[in-house]
Formats: structure tokens, sequence, C-alpha cells
């Protein structure tokens, strides 16, 4: 008798876990997001899904718009966010850009010092005479983005990196018109989409990893995703 009690006890306390109602926060309603994009939103540790903590609230609130109306094809994305209203994407969005958590260190690198070399060009001082941009003039100095709306570079993995030009290349990807990203990246060769994937992913974030307020020159070409 006795050992039927307990059971019984054991029995009820398990279903009374069980039942415990789940807190119905924004913060929990998330929690799926780290099945792709890690912790928090930290990045996943597979090299291709991207960091969203931290970043600007602009900026992700358009992916999220990119991926509901079209514009980018990704069909886990696009079935989470295929029926939600614009006020909660730009909900989600605040939530992830309001986090602030430590970077993980770049992993290594063994490309060549020349790739990393031209990458390191690419990045900073573009190529002028294809009337190519270098990072820096849209992304910021340092690579850590520009509020609202342009991301940080920096603490993204190669693949990441690599598939994302790749993306705006051949058209998988795309924003608002005028696209400028498309444009930038459509004249990269192979061979600078790998080398400048490489220099971003290798180098380490700087103390202060919040996007910047502003640019000191204006964008170097209009882009229909970046309010004026």
């Amino acid at each position: 008798m006795q050992r039927t009690l307990l059971f019984a006890a054991a029995a009820l306390a398990a279903f009374a876990v069980r039942a415990a109602p789940v807190e119905d926060t924004l913060a929990q309603r998330l929690l799926p997001c780290s099945a792709c994009h890690g912790k928090q939103g930290r990045a996943a540790p597979d090299g291709y899904y991207p960091r969203i903590a931290g970043k600007p609230a602009g900026y992700l609130y358009n992916q999220l718009l990119n991926f509901r109306d079209g514009r980018r094809r990704y069909g886990p994305m696009v079935y989470l966010v295929d029926t939600l209203s614009d006020d909660y994407l730009r909900e989600i969005a605040g939530h992830f850009a309001a986090l602030e958590l430590p970077y993980a260190a770049p992993a290594p690198t063994s490309e060549p010092a020349a790739v990393l070399q031209r990458g390191e060009q690419l990045a900073t001082r573009g190529d002028p005479s294809r009337e190519l941009p270098a990072c820096t003039a849209c992304h910021g100095g340092a690579l850590t983005g520009v509020t609202p709306a342009i991301p940080g570079l920096l603490g993204l993995p190669r693949d990441y990196l690599t598939g994302q030009l790749g993306a705006w290349v051949n058209g998988q990807r795309r924003a608002n018109a005028p696209d400028c990203m498309a444009d930038v990246a459509r004249k990269l060769k192979p061979d600078e989409v790998s080398a400048v994937s490489a220099w971003l992913a290798s180098q380490p974030l700087p103390t202060a990893t919040k996007a910047v307020a502003h640019l000191p020159e204006p964008l170097p070409a209009p882009c229909g995703s970046v309010p004026k």
C-alpha cells in the first residue's frame, strides 16, 4: 500500500512538472531560432548560419521582410515568417538587436598571405578602376556596421560570407531597389569573393563591437534598403 501511494505521488509530481505553464515571452517564443543561429543568436558552429545577436535592428527587420516577401530564398526561414505581420517582424528584429553578447574568436585560416592581402585590399580600399567600393565605405571603418540598417561583416563564418556573396550574384538574394549589394557582388571575380570572405572571417572584433551611428562620408551608391 505504501509503495502504491509513493508511486502515485511520484506520478502526480511528474504530471505537475509536465503540465507547468511555459512563460509566454518573446524570448521564449524565439528559442527555436537557436536551432540554426546558435544560442541567443550568437551563430552556429557549422559555418553557414550567421550571428544575428547585436545586428542593427533595421537590418534584421529588412532581412525578415525579404524572406517573407520573396527577395531572399531559404525554405525554413520563409516558412517561419511567411504569415507574420510587419509589427511582429519588427519586434523580433528589436529583440535580437538588443542582445549584447561576446563574440567568439575568429577561426584560424590556412589561406596564403597573398590571398589575405588581396582580401584586405578589397575590403578596405576597393578597386576604384572598376568602380568597386571598399567594404568599409558602407559597413563602417571598423566593419561593425552602421545603424539603423547596415550590418557588420566581422564575426561571421567564411562559408556564410562566401555563400551570401554568391547569392547576390545569382539572384538568390535580393534587396529593395536600387540593390547596391547585388551591383557590388557582381563586380567581384570568384577568386576575389574567396579572398575577401577569407580576410573578413579571419579578423578579430574591435573592442567596440556595436554598429556606429553614421558614416564619415555618404554611401558610394544609393541603396534601397538603407533609409535616407
